[in-house]
Order: structure tokens, then sequence, then C-alpha cells
């Protein structure tokens, strides 16, 4: 008799804490419990939950939570880096966020988590060609969540957007792996031409609350840009921005900014 394959969840150590977290607190609340039940505990994976959440977020009068539960499924079977990154962004909210005590909270409380992820199922279907559908997430994702993020636009892996109200991340953006901003975030463009218009964050950036980055122009890895300044020139790797228009102030003050999320630039000279 062949041996009986493991079950996935035992395969997935993020999915069974998030489980064990959710179990814990239904004993805890029991008046969570239905929403416990449904976003989490009914389902065998990640993969799965998060394809309910997104549908129960976004679905109205205008296109049901079963259509969008079954354009989520698709996605994620589609492509396995939807759901690795979603993974990365979870961990990143837990280790970065003080907030953040369990890795149940952002996929039940947190739209700036809840947000990247219809972003990311909108950046699927827009690559497939679905355009109509990709603006129809992209509507819905901002009158939800108050983020608006252009399904053309490329988002790496392990972001968090803390707080998040009044993101705006425009359709030629790129944004590397392990960035992380907080809330009234534009990454803009600068006038009305149709071509390469928007900013290139590298891997590792920290972009603190109300900063404005806008035009075809590159934030090197492992930068900071200060709360409220507006950068329009290339941003050095490894440095610290500030002011309006945007200067190097200093170095960025440690190996890691978007990891470390000091935001204090009062002393960028070393790390």
């Amino acid at each position: 008799m062949a041996e009986m394959q493991p079950k996935v969840t035992e395969l997935d150590p993020v999915w069974q804490q998030i489980t064990r977290e959710a179990e814990d607190a239904v004993k805890e609340e029991p008046l969570m419990g239905g929403l416990v039940h449904a976003c989490v505990l009914h389902h065998r994976t990640i993969e799965r939950a998060l394809s309910y959440r997104f549908a129960a977020k976004l679905s109205s009068n205008e296109m049901s939570m079963v259509i969008l539960r079954e354009i989520a499924d698709e996605a994620f079977a589609s492509d396995p880096a939807i759901a690795e990154s979603a993974r990365a962004d979870l961990s990143a909210i837990y280790d970065r966020d003080p907030a953040c005590h369990r890795l149940l909270q952002p996929i039940l409380y947190f739209k700036g988590y809840q947000a990247v992820q219809a972003y990311r199922i909108g950046n699927w279907l827009w690559r497939q060609g679905r355009t109509d559908l990709a603006y129809f997430i992209q509507m819905r994702t901002s009158e939800i969540f108050g983020i608006d993020i252009h399904p053309a636009a490329k988002i790496g892996k392990g972001i968090m957007i803390d707080h998040a109200h009044s993101i705006v991340i425009g359709e030629t953006a790129v944004v590397g792996d392990n960035v992380s901003m907080l809330h009234s975030v534009t990454l803009g463009g600068t006038g009305k031409e149709e071509e390469d218009r928007h900013p290139k964050i590298g891997d590792g950036v920290l972009i603190g609350a109300g900063a404005k980055v806008l035009g075809n122009i590159t934030v090197g890895h492992c930068s900071r840009v200060a709360a409220g300044s507006v950068v329009l020139q290339e941003v050095p790797p490894c440095s610290t921005v500030a002011g309006v228009p945007a200067k190097v102030v200093g170095e960025a003050g440690c190996d890691q900014p978007a990891v470390n999320m000091n935001q204090d630039i009062g002393d960028c000279s070393n790390g």
C-alpha cells in the first residue's frame, strides 16, 4: 500500500502558525469565531484563505464574491510566485511593525497587506492581457482600502506598507524587494507622457510618511526618503534624502533601513 502524502498544512509552517493563532483568537474572543473561521480555519492553505479574503473584501453588486474568488484561485494556481510574495510580505510586516504581534493580524486587519495582495492578483490579470478586470480590481482596492496601485506597476516581495492610507503607485513604477513605506506616499509621474514616467525604487528602501517621489528617477538600494520629502532627482544607494526638493543629507545610517525602520535623520553620517 502506498504511503499517504502529507497534508499541505504539514509542509507550510507559516500557515500552521496562522491557524494556531486563529484558534487562540477564537478561544480568547468567541465573538470573533465567525470571522476567524470564515477567513482562516475553514481553509487548508494560505492561498485559499487569501483568495477568500480578497473576494470577501472586494465583492459588490457589480462583481460577486463567487466570481472574484474564482479569479483569485486561478491566479494562485497559475503563478506560485503570488503566494510566495504574500508569505514574504507577511513576514516583513511581522518583523518590522511593532504593532504586529501575530501573523494572523495582517490577514484579518491590516489594509496595507490586504491591498498589496489584491494588487498582486490585479497584476496577474494585467499580465494575462485581462486589463478590464485588472482595472476593476484597482478601482475596488482603491474604494475599499484607500490605496491606488496601478495593476501594471512592478512590485517585489517582502513589502511592508504601514498604516497605508492614501498610497499611490503609478503605472510604470517599479518597487524592489524588502521595501518599507508609510502612509500617504506617492510614486507618481510628472506629466502627461505615456512612456516610462514613474520612479524606480531599489531593494531595501525606506520611504517615510507623506513622501512624494516623482518622475522616472531611481532611488538607490538601501536608501531612506525622509517623511514629507519631495524627491525629483536620482537618489544614490545607501543614502538619506530629505526636504522640498529633497537633497542628500547623509548616509542611510544602517545596512537595511527598510528593516530597521529608523526614521530619525538627526545623525545620518554613519551607521
